[in-house]
């Protein structure tokens, strides 16, 4: 079965789930596993090392929820063109995680299913994705580089804008360190 449209899960909803160590008081019993590969690509010795004076953000204009795919999707598309165009001088982070429980309540779509359910009546659903709750100005992306690289990730960045929903900015940030 396809995946339903992202803008079934883009507003924030109170999620009504229980994770518990004891299987029994459990609401939710198996989670779907996350589609996010990696969650820090790049030059990780230059950023530790102090190399990259500027950080640049994606933030999130409104408080938002992302789906697992559409994360795992614009990070690969903005992780092969840095990598193509900065040629590893870079350090990408990404900020946001999927934690929040996405459920369905399955119904039926033939002729004559009206007949046979009752609908959403006390349902609870099963579990069929995983999402990344942020907060207004939350991160989801973040980039160190140098000072040239700073109007090639801006353009990049305004190309994944799409991919996501909401309204986001880009941040550009100097990092001051000791």
């Amino acid at each position: 079965m396809p995946l339903r449209k992202g803008h079934c899960y883009t507003p924030i909803k109170r999620s009504y789930t229980r994770k518990s160590k004891v299987r029994s008081k459990s609401y939710i019993k198996a989670l779907p596993p996350s589609k996010l590969v990696k969650f820090i690509m790049g030059d990780s010795q230059g950023y530790f090392a102090n190399k990259f004076p500027f950080v640049i953000a994606l933030t999130a204009d409104q408080p938002i929820q992302l789906r697992d795919n559409a994360i795992e999707s614009a990070r690969q598309l903005l992780h092969r063109q840095l990598e193509e165009k900065l040629r590893g001088n870079y350090y990408f982070i990404v900020s946001a995680y999927p934690h929040h429980i996405l459920r369905e309540n399955k119904m039926l779509t033939q002729a004559g299913a009206d007949r046979m359910q009752t609908g959403m009546a006390h349902s609870f659903g099963k579990p069929m994705g995983l999402a990344a709750q942020l907060n207004a100005n939350g991160r989801i992306f973040t980039i160190a580089c140098m000072k040239e690289a700073i109007p090639v990730i801006h353009e990049l960045l305004n190309g994944i804008r799409s991919k996501l929903p909401g309204s986001k900015s880009i941040v550009v940030e100097e990092v001051k360190r000791q």
